[in-house]
């Protein structure tokens, strides 16, 4: 059997991967919704191809509109969608002795949720598979590509209320799901977080996304989403989180150094408490594409973002448009990575 290993998001990449926005829910109810969407995911789409090359699927009605926004560099492909979080409706790639490999989830609208349709998001990952070249492998587990974050040593983080969901996995226990990501990802270490951030678990959330709370910016080191509002729910996750990661080890036994990311002063929108996440960033070759929100903390993210990923340019985008929309940058992106360069 081969033995397949998800490599962090720092090392190289090939290129990347996302879907243009499509149906009502991304692209909203009027005109100037719409515009919004199309133009913000642009922004993401030509940011990233700065720095490595990028491939967009796009439904065949929306191939005029994404090429006039798009940068010439950005390969499309059309396909049928239903969303546009490439990251949930991807493949994982992975790497191993046979290559480039594609794990191949099951997608049932973030726990066959009653607001989601996933027709054509079901079979979106073969088209980068496809493309790619990449060896399928096809799992039982329904999963996503947000409930799951690497060291790329085999230390990963998920939490409670995404793969133990009844919506999605019913009657699998810690054990299978561990099994399952040791067999497509090469698991040696699986920490269960309890939950996510708070607006992410409400009704148009995924249920508690990993990457919008935590995320390794290398081997031993998490940066931790930190609300400093004790007005805010998140602010006891922030905390309960805290404590579990500091009091955890990566698979070699070693302590886990927290450090936390500040959220953003803003403390709610029209809909309730917000999500707002610098941790939801994508990191590229050569630089970390990072969330923005017009907030005083954005400076301060930058900076810690700049000290976490030395070497690599960080750029940030308004992400507000994203979020509103139940995401963020590294929700829509999904890494590619390099196969080794052999060695004479």
């Amino acid at each position: 059997m081969t033995t397949w290993t998800m490599p962090a998001e720092t090392d190289t990449h090939d290129r990347t991967w996302m879907a243009w926005p499509s149906g009502s829910y991304t692209l909203g109810d009027t005109p100037a919704e719409a515009e919004e969407a199309r133009l913000t995911w642009a922004s993401a789409a030509n940011a990233v191809a700065e720095y490595e090359p990028l491939h967009m699927l796009v439904p065949p009605s929306e191939i005029g509109e994404a090429r006039r926004r798009l940068s010439a560099a950005v390969v499309l492909h059309e396909a049928a969608l239903d969303d546009a979080w490439y990251r949930d409706i991807g493949p994982t790639f992975v790497l191993g002795p046979d290559g480039l490999g594609a794990v191949n989830w099951v997608f049932n609208g973030w726990g066959a949720q009653d607001w989601a349709t996933w027709e054509y998001d079901a079979v979106a990952s073969l088209v980068a598979m496809e493309a790619s070249g990449a060896h399928r492998i096809d799992s039982p587990m329904v999963n996503e590509g947000g409930g799951i974050q690497t060291d790329g040593a085999g230390t990963f983080l998920v939490t409670e209320t995404v793969q133990l969901d009844p919506g999605r996995n019913p009657g699998w226990s810690r054990e299978q799901v561990e099994a399952e990501l040791v067999r497509t990802v090469g698991a040696r270490k699986v920490i269960w977080l309890t939950r996510g951030l708070t607006r992410d678990s409400e009704r148009y959330g995924t249920r508690g996304h990993v990457d919008i709370v935590a995320t390794f910016s290398s081997r031993g080191r998490i940066l931790l989403h930190e609300q400093r509002d004790q007005a805010h729910p998140d602010a006891l996750v922030s905390r309960e989180l805290g404590a579990l990661l500091r009091d955890e080890t990566d698979a070699d036994g070693k302590p886990l150094e927290v450090v936390a990311l500040p959220a953003p002063t803003v403390l709610r929108d029209s809909k309730g408490w917000v999500d707002y996440s610098y941790v939801n960033h994508y990191v590229a070759n050569g630089a970390v594409i990072a969330c923005a929100f017009d907030d005083p903390a954005d400076d301060e993210a930058r900076e810690l973002l700049a000290d976490a990923y030395p070497g690599r340019t960080v750029v940030q985008l308004d992400a507000r448009p994203l979020f509103a929309r139940g995401g963020g940058i590294h929700c829509i992106t999904q890494q590619q990575p390099a196969l080794p360069k052999e060695t004479s």
